[in-house]
């Protein structure tokens, strides 16, 4: 299970429907809470083995972990303490535990086992999904169509249906966040990180800003929103699974903030012309940028290109299809590690606690966090960042199978310098490595 810094900072996820955060000032009097549960619980390690390290996110870090009677295999998402700085911080972890139980039940939904609470962590024992990222299971399968497609994403609006009949939104959907359960061709389609999700009421709206650059609604950004947003995420995976590429993009947050909101939506280049006008009418639904007229989950399930099996064509995309997520993807995991260095209060780099590329416009880190980043990378000082450091990089977390030549010749296509960029709330684009030298 890959556990990424998909939440905000929990003191920053307060959401409600009377008034924007600014006007919503934290009482400075309350006593911090100690604990996350409502009650005692035994040791984590009485009843678990500890192996490897699976992910690292910005609070915490999920191991794979054996249950002693059963030998069963779960991973263990373990969140410290020490990051949760008020009682609201308590009670959010508490939601998110909340959350996950209440879903329980959904096949498509990563389930919960065991809860543990000691004095430096909380423990979270969940079902492991070893099957993959949803992008790397379509491109180490290689035959890819339109109708598996529809399958997909069946499973992830079936995911946020069930979620909104509940009474909860994800407010996080990525394809990061869906994992398969295991390998093999009847693996399930797993929904995980609920770490942003809120419960909420009908006609409740919500003004804090969380998400993922790529995936934000437009009403998120406007800081006015509900559910509805969830289906405009899902729309996005969607257009990625048919393009190979996001519907609005930019070099910088503030740019694919500014296409979101005002971007022409393409499903005219290639390779549109060869999906079916079924797929593009169900994007401009999904995609519709008044949450009012956009289709709800439910409708998106009742669609014909959902429902029936015979609209999605069964041949394969163009290979260049492939290609395109194959890069989106690395490069995502790159930019990802690159920005999952940080320094904490001990001085000493603590990777996982940057904010990744997921975007929380309420708090943003300041520049010494992109230069603490930087210098991780540079190893020997030079002011650049070569290719073999970032490979070496690369290979420290975990992603040895990158293949950073293939990815920037294909991408600089001119053989001039080619950077990747820190992206930072300043709009100063820092340069991460130029390959050139």
């Amino acid at each position: 299970m890959n556990e990424e810094t998909s939440r905000a900072p929990p003191s920053q996820q307060r959401p409600s429907s009377a008034a924007p955060p600014a006007s919503r000032a934290r009482p400075t009097t309350r006593k911090p809470a100690t604990s996350v549960l409502p009650h005692q619980t035994p040791r984590l390690r009485d009843h678990y083995l500890f192996g490897k390290k699976l992910g690292q996110g910005q609070f915490g870090i999920t191991y794979l972990c054996t249950h002693k009677a059963s030998s069963a295999l779960y991973a263990c998402k373990s969140i410290s303490k020490r990051k949760l700085l008020c009682r609201e911080d308590y009670e959010d972890v508490y939601r998110e535990i909340q959350i996950m139980h209440h879903l329980s039940g959904q096949p498509n939904v990563v389930q919960i086992k065991d809860t543990y609470e000691d004095s430096m962590f909380v423990h979270l024992v969940m079902e492991l999904c070893a099957g993959g990222e949803l992008f790397d299971r379509i491109v180490a399968k290689g035959h890819y169509s339109e109708k598996e497609a529809a399958k997909l994403t069946k499973n992830i609006i079936g995911v946020v249906e069930y979620c909104h009949c509940l009474g909860v939104m994800h407010r996080d959907l990525k394809p990061e966040n869906f994992l398969f359960d295991k390998p093999g061709d009847d693996a399930k389609l797993k929904t995980t990180d609920f770490g942003l999700s809120v419960f909420y009421k009908p006609g409740q709206y919500f003004y804090d800003v969380v998400g993922s650059p790529y995936y934000v609604a437009p009403e998120v950004l406007l800081k006015h929103y509900g559910p509805q947003a969830d289906v405009w995420s899902a729309g996005v995976i969607l257009y990625i699974l048919l393009s190979g590429v996001p519907p609005f993009w930019a070099e910088t947050d503030s740019g694919i903030f500014r296409q979101i909101l005002q971007g022409k939506l393409d499903l005219e280049s290639d390779p549109w012309p060869n999906i079916s006008e079924s797929a593009k009418d169900l994007i401009r639904k999904m995609l519709d940028r008044d949450p009012k007229q956009r289709i709800t989950a439910h409708e998106v399930l009742c669609n014909p290109w959902i429902v029936d099996d015979r609209v999605a064509p069964d041949k394969p995309l163009d290979s260049a299809v492939l290609s395109r997520l194959k890069h989106f993807s690395a490069m995502n995991k790159l930019k990802k590690m690159a920005l999952r260095a940080d320094i904490d209060n001990s001085g000493t780099i603590d990777y996982g606690e940057f904010l990744a590329a997921t975007l929380h416009l309420n708090k943003m880190e300041r520049e010494d966090n992109l230069v603490a980043a930087f210098s991780y990378f540079d190893k020997d000082g030079s002011g650049y960042i070569t290719i073999d450091e970032l490979q070496q990089a690369c290979k420290d977390f975990g992603l040895g199978d990158v293949h950073l030549d293939e990815i920037i010749k294909e991408i600089d296509q001119d053989n001039v310098s080619l950077y990747v960029y820190i992206w930072s709330t300043s709009n100063n684009p820092t340069f991460l490595f130029n390959p050139s030298t």
